[in-house]
C-alpha cells in the first residue's frame, strides 16, 4: 500500500442565518476560548461531510438542522493555530429553537448579524461569504 504524506485535517462549519441572526457558539476551549464561532469541528473517519456538520451542530447547540448547500471551502494554512485544516462551510436549514451550549461550546446563541464580529478562526470571512451568497 502506498504511503501518503500527512495532510490537512478536514473540518466542517454550520452557518445558520435566520431573521437577521446567526447561530454562534462561544468556545469553551482553546484555541480562541471565549470567542464566538460557528458550530463545527472535525470530520470523523467513515463520516460524510453532511453528517458531520449536522452532528457537530447538534452536539454544540442542541438544535437539529440539515445542510442546504455549501457556502465555501476555506483552506488558508494558518486558519487554525492547531495546524493546517480545510473546512467546508454549509448553509443550514431546520426548525429553529433555543440553542444550548454543549460539548466544547460554553454557550450558544442567535446573535444579530451586525454584532457577529471578531469571530474565531476565519469565521468572519465565512460569514461575509455567506451573506454575499444570500443576495
Amino acid at each position: 500500500m502506498p504511503r501518503y504524506p500527512p495532510g490537512p485535517k478536514l473540518t466542517v462549519d454550520a452557518v445558520w442565518i435566520r431573521r437577521g441572526r446567526v447561530l454562534l457558539v462561544r468556545r469553551g476551549r482553546e484555541p480562541f476560548r471565549g470567542r464566538w464561532a460557528f458550530p463545527g469541528g472535525f470530520v470523523e473517519v467513515g463520516e460524510t461531510m453532511e453528517a458531520a456538520v449536522s452532528r457537530e451542530l447538534l452536539e454544540e447547540t442542541g438544535l437539529e438542522a440539515r445542510p442546504r448547500g455549501v457556502v465555501g471551502v476555506f483552506s488558508r494554512p494558518d486558519r487554525d493555530p492547531r495546524g493546517h485544516s480545510v473546512s467546508v462551510a454549509y448553509r443550514m436549514v431546520g426548525r429553529a429553537g433555543t440553542p444550548v451550549g454543549g460539548d466544547d461550546a460554553a454557550e450558544a446563541a442567535w446573535v444579530p448579524v451586525e454584532r457577529a464580529t471578531t469571530l474565531a478562526f476565519d469565521h468572519d470571512e465565512i460569514l461575509r461569504a455567506a451573506l454575499r451568497s444570500r443576495r
